[in-house]
């Protein structure tokens, strides 16, 4: 009867000083999941802002990431400050203020800075809005894109499995034209939503980017700073994808801050400035 084969758990023809092994310790003990850093621009969302909070801490909660939520309050007239301090008691949150309203621009400008401070290489930097539309579900797919290899990652609504509720019809217009438009003029491979702020990036390119930039990473003014944002990128040749996004417009509190007419007319400048006189790289 023949009996199995048996191993040794130790090779007595590796020898492992004890010096070996105490330099090798501190390798593994140091070593720390990715963190996920959320930035969230906000203005007057005091009543989206609690429910979005409690779901990124209710889909983060047995995550096996690390995470930092930065909220940005751009000079808000309600509670958006006093919902973010509060959630702050619960989980990890940190509430930026600017003492009077400077739009979109400048409250991403001021959340990158913060995310980047926050953030180290190897971690994943996220943008929502703070309106309760972007599902927080979704996190945990942008950023397994980045760790797969993406350097940015899109929720996207023109992906197979997208679902858009609650979005007046002069909106869904608005959007499709202008993902054909940038589609046209200044095409990504892996991109078709350019105007979606929700996003995770690589920490190393959004630094890269920032340190190249600098103030001027994010220049236009209004709701076309987000594509702006993704057209100055291109220059780093980073690789970008896109997931599926389920937009709740229906949970939305508050009134949108978007205004249809300049929106349109700043992303038309924005296209021809860049079509005809370069990305100033």
């Amino acid at each position: 009867m023949s009996t199995s084969p048996t191993f040794d758990l130790i090779r007595p023809d590796l020898d492992i000083s004890t010096e070996a092994s105490a330099a090798l310790a501190p390798t593994f003990a140091e070593a720390k999941p990715t963190k996920i850093v959320i930035m969230l621009p906000a203005y007057n969302e005091g009543e989206s802002l609690g429910p979005l909070l409690e779901g990124i801490q209710r889909d983060l909660a047995s995550s096996r990431y690390r995470y930092e939520v930065i909220v940005v309050d751009d000079g808000s007239s309600d509670d958006t400050a006093l919902v973010a301090s509060q959630a702050s008691f619960h989980m990890p949150v940190n509430c930026i203020s600017h003492k009077k309203n400077q739009g979109l621009a400048a409250a991403l400008r001021t959340g990158f800075l913060a995310a980047l401070d926050a953030a180290e290489p190897g971690d994943v930097i996220l943008t929502m809005d703070a309106d309760n539309t972007h599902p927080p579900g979704s996190i945990d797919r942008l950023v397994t894109m980045i760790r797969e290899g993406h350097d940015v990652a899109i929720a996207s609504r023109y992906q197979h499995g997208s679902r858009v509720v609650g979005v007046p019809f002069h909106r869904n217009l608005m959007s499709l034209g202008a993902r054909l438009l940038f589609k046209t003029a200044f095409p990504i491979k892996g991109v078709r939503d350019y105007t979606c702020g929700y996003r995770a990036y690589r920490y190393e390119l959004l630094r890269e980017g920032t340190d190249f930039y600098g103030k001027q990473f994010v220049s236009e003014q209004g709701f076309s700073c987000m594509v702006d944002v993704l057209l100055k990128l291109r220059r780093f040749r980073p690789i970008m994808g896109e997931a599926p996004l389920v937009l709740r417009y229906d949970q939305k509190g508050g009134v949108s801050k978007m205004r249809v007419l300049r929106t349109v007319w700043q992303t038309l400048k924005l296209i021809a400035r860049r079509r005809f006189k370069g990305t100033g790289e």
